[in-house]
């Protein structure tokens, strides 16, 4: 092996060189049962941000409103208070935030196809310390997701 493909084979990654060895990872989801693509399959990373941006903004934009001495740490405490409301109440009731719906994503449990009150409030909050959401498995579910028993899919 020569220095460009040592370097090229370090710079794809761990999971290109298991690949390259014949490990089959299989697809997002696959181990939950769930279809590689089409409505029903794991939402992917750019439709969550997406919403999840969209919702952020909605409760940054409520709570400027909300607070009529300009946009301060009173702010963004109000629009987090907020984005949790909306997350566990939306999500514990129809299953989607704003958000979410706009990108066609729905949140779901495995067992039920729908995700009762009390999960809806765990995620939320879990959603709302960040550090959870950023750390995901290798079907993508964050580990937000994987406490709550909830997984989020394409509509």
């Amino acid at each position: 092996m020569d220095k460009r493909q040592a370097i090229g084979s370090w710079l794809s990654g761990p999971r290109a060189a298991a690949e390259d060895a014949g490990v089959d990872f299989g697809y997002r989801g696959e181990q939950l049962g769930l279809p590689e693509e089409g409505p029903g399959s794991i939402a992917r990373p750019g439709r969550r941000l997406g919403a999840l941006a969209v919702d952020w903004g909605l409760c940054v934009l409520i709570a400027y409103g909300l607070i009529t001495d300009g946009y301060g740490q009173a702010t963004s405490n109000w629009a987090l208070l907020l984005f949790f409301l909306m997350s566990a109440l939306t999500v514990g009731t129809v299953g989607f935030t704003p958000g979410k719906r706009l990108f066609g994503l729905r949140v779901v449990t495995l067992e039920t196809g729908t995700v009762n009150p009390l999960r809806a409030l765990l995620r939320s909050a879990l959603l709302c310390v960040a550090i959870p959401a950023l750390i995901w498995d290798r079907d993508g579910r964050g580990l937000h997701d994987r406490l709550a028993g909830t997984v989020e899919v394409r509509v």
